[in-house]
């Protein structure tokens, strides 16, 4: 019975408090800007530049666009628990460490390797996007690169080359560090929305309305399977959470990116994706690059690769918000035992965590290289469906044992809110297919042997907790956090 009791104890508040403020870590670099960014960076591309086409095509046809409204609805009302939680934890590890402090170990150890899944799994989808795109720009030019380096074996290739070469290069842009992956997330995301605008712009000009009739040509189960698919597409929100112990001023900043940034993408998905099915028929956008499809068949090709150039920089601030939160997680679970010490050490000379990020790597380049799209977008989407299931139940945890902890944001409606959160995620996961929910058994069972083996045993867990609860000291949470830029600006003053 203390072995189960063990399993289920959860992390006080007050270390996670405690931990964000400790020095000699992670480095306070970003502001609301770089949260925003980071967000957007993580939200706009995969679904628009890669999925909108064959979840048009495959699933809800022009209706797409109620997928996305969907989607985004319940992403929101996810949004909004995770910003409480971040303001008032703005700890490392999104998910993961507010499960911890919720509903305890066991649990959190779930979620955070079902977040193996749901980054690792993403990032692979988005790379194969990313190699499709550059395929379809060199194409522009008459170059052609041959199918058995541009496709996996089960897709009648040989190795899909140039998904390798990208997270190469992403995963070694973030070894370098925090500020600087911001710097090249902000150019990023300027060239995305910028090629996002003029899609929507000319693309708007050239729109047969026959081409949306019939809007709904799978039913409305066909439009809940399309926000299923695409859902994953909404998870960089989840990046700004991770970065909570890397915020100069977390309890506001992390609130205004989680939010801001999944409103603005929001918008932009469901006005792509009228434009795109508008211009083209949907059965004619099963690809991995629907938006450069669609102007070349409106015989603009100088857009067309104008396209393919910002998709390339979009989709690489995807890979480069993915990879920074799941290297996040790592670094928290190994901080609290879960995983290798491995995983929470940081590079003495960019205080990042270089050896993760390697890690991280080498798991993406190999589902890139050898996996269909598809298949990778199913198993990162129950991924993260089952995170936000769980972080909604773990507010209402927390709401009852801690009523009295500063909550700089508070979730609105609650319980209402969370509970809604929890019945779009589980709805979602229903409208999954059923080979779905067998993977993620799978990865589950082997996520639990893992713990078993290794986790429970290395667990840096306090004393088992009493039933009434760790007591609360509410006073240092009231303070606030340290902020880097403090002492430049005193001695500048």
């Amino acid at each position: 019975m203390n072995g189960w009791r063990r399993m289920f104890q959860r992390k006080p508040v007050e270390v996670l408090l405690q931990e964000g403020r400790a020095r000699g870590g992670l480095k306070r670099t970003l502001g609301a800007l770089d949260l925003v960014a980071l967000g957007v960076g993580g939200i706009i591309g995969t679904g628009i530049f890669v999925l909108t086409g064959v979840a048009a095509a495959r699933y809800a046809g022009p209706g797409l666009a109620v997928s996305f409204l969907i989607s985004g609805t319940a992403a929101g009302l996810a949004a909004l628990v995770y910003a409480e939680f971040a303001s008032m934890l703005p700890a490392a590890g999104s998910a993961y460490t507010y499960t911890y402090a919720s509903l305890g170990e066991l649990p959190a150890w779930l979620i955070g390797w079902n977040l193996i899944l749901e980054y690792i799994v993403a990032s692979a989808a988005v790379a194969i996007g990313w190699g499709s795109y550059l395929a379809d720009l060199l194409r522009s030019f008459g170059l052609i690169l041959p199918k058995a380096f541009t496709a996996g074996p089960l897709a009648g290739g040989v190795l899909n080359l140039p998904p390798v070469f990208i997270i190469a290069l992403v995963a070694a842009i973030g070894i370098t560090g925090t500020r600087r992956s911001a710097n090249l997330t902000h150019l990023m995301v300027t060239l995305k929305l910028g090629v996002v605008l003029l899609f929507i712009i000319l693309g708007a000009t050239r729109i047969n309305s026959a081409n949306w009739r019939p809007f709904f040509p799978f039913g409305p189960a066909g439009v809940m399977h399309g926000a299923a698919i695409i859902f994953f597409a909404y998870v960089g929100f989840d990046a700004v959470a991770a970065a909570g112990e890397e915020v100069k001023n977390p309890r506001r900043d992390l609130t205004i990116g989680i939010i801001g940034s999944l409103v603005l993408s929001t918008v932009l998905y469901v006005l792509v994706t009228l434009v795109l099915t508008g211009m083209v028929h949907y059965p004619r956008l099963n690809t991995a690059s629907p938006i450069a499809t669609a102007l070349l068949s409106a015989g603009m090709g100088w857009a067309s690769a104008l396209v393919a150039i910002g998709a390339l920089a979009g989709l690489t601030s995807v890979l480069l918000a993915n990879l920074f939160a799941q290297s996040r997680v790592f670094f928290a679970m190994g901080r609290d035992g879960l995983l290798p010490p491995l995983f929470a050490s940081l590079s003495s000379r960019f205080k990042t965590p270089a050896a993760s990020l390697g890690i991280i790597a080498a798991g993406v380049t190999s589902l890139a290289a050898l996996i269909p799209v598809e298949v990778v977008a199913q198993l990162a989407n129950i991924g993260t469906l089952s995170a936000f299931l769980f972080v909604s139940a773990g507010l209402l945890v927390l709401r009852r044992r801690y009523p009295q902890l500063p909550r700089p944001f508070k979730t609105p409606f609650v319980p209402w809110t969370p509970l809604l959160a929890m019945a779009f995620s589980l709805y979602l996961i229903a409208n999954l297919p059923p080979v779905t929910w067998i993977r993620l058994a799978l990865w589950l069972a082997v996520g639990i042997a893992v713990y078993l083996f290794y986790g429970y045993r290395h667990s840096k867990r306090l004393p088992v907790e009493p039933a009434a609860g760790y007591p609360l000291v509410p006073e240092p949470a009231a303070k606030p956090l340290p902020n880097e830029s403090e002492p430049e600006q005193k001695k500048s003053s």
